[in-house]
């Protein structure tokens, strides 16, 4: 006797867990593949190789490099460290600059940076939908691995940068992000859904039953 075939309604916690990971891993990747070049080509050279370069991890992870916030750690009295933009720069524990003085307040910071980091993550938001299309598929769980891909990213930049995200625009490009990835990724695994559903099998007949459909009409005269 075959085994009784599992409810699509089953909770699978293995394949859900496959699915975050898959998911957080594409974004990553995705955000990874864009930022570096477009940061590249059109950040401010200075500022770029004081914040580490282009191809630093904070450029992603890091939520003060999207609202255009100093990352620079500064020694003011003994014991004390605090955020500014004197001192060192400091990025995933390790020193990347030194040597910033009031001549060159403006160093470390270049706001062209935060928007091209913004636009990165919509795209990267824009690849989400395929991606949601393809591994999650149902509509019903398109918001909730949306939901749980900002949330994870939330607990991440806070964890990287050892701050909760107190910016505006960090959090209007967040939501901005996630709910166009939930309202377009729902429509379009709702329209395959319904073609599938309408999908009609056209079959001919044979030849035996057009035969039986000629004597039944016969039987009828």
């Amino acid at each position: 006797m075959p085994p009784p075939r599992q409810s699509a309604t089953s909770w699978d916690p293995v394949l859900l867990i496959s699915q975050i990971i898959s998911m957080q891993t594409l974004h990553y990747l995705t955000l990874s593949i864009i930022v570096p070049p477009l940061l590249a080509i059109f950040s401010e050279p200075n500022s770029l190789i004081y914040q580490g370069g282009a191809a630093n991890v904070g450029m992603i992870m890091d939520w003060r490099e999207m609202a255009g916030r100093p990352t620079v750690r500064h020694s003011g009295m003994p014991g004390e460290q605090r955020w500014s933009l004197y001192g060192s720069a400091w990025s995933g524990g390790k020193q990347v600059g030194v040597g910033l003085d009031a001549g060159h307040m403006s160093e470390g910071m270049d706001a062209t940076r935060g928007w091209i980091i913004a636009l990165c993550w919509l795209a990267a938001c824009c690849a989400d939908v395929y991606y949601l299309y393809a591994l999650v598929r149902r509509p019903r769980l398109i918001l909730d691995f949306a939901i749980t891909l900002m949330f994870n990213h939330l607990v991440l930049t806070t964890y990287y940068s050892a701050s909760i995200p107190t910016s505006l625009f960090f959090w209007l490009i967040m939501v901005a992000g996630s709910a166009w990835t939930i309202i377009a990724a729902e429509q379009l695994c709702v329209k395959r859904e319904m073609n599938e559903g309408l999908v009609v099998s056209q079959s001919q007949p044979r030849d035996g039953d057009l035969d039986e459909m000629e004597m039944g009409d016969t039987r009828l005269d």
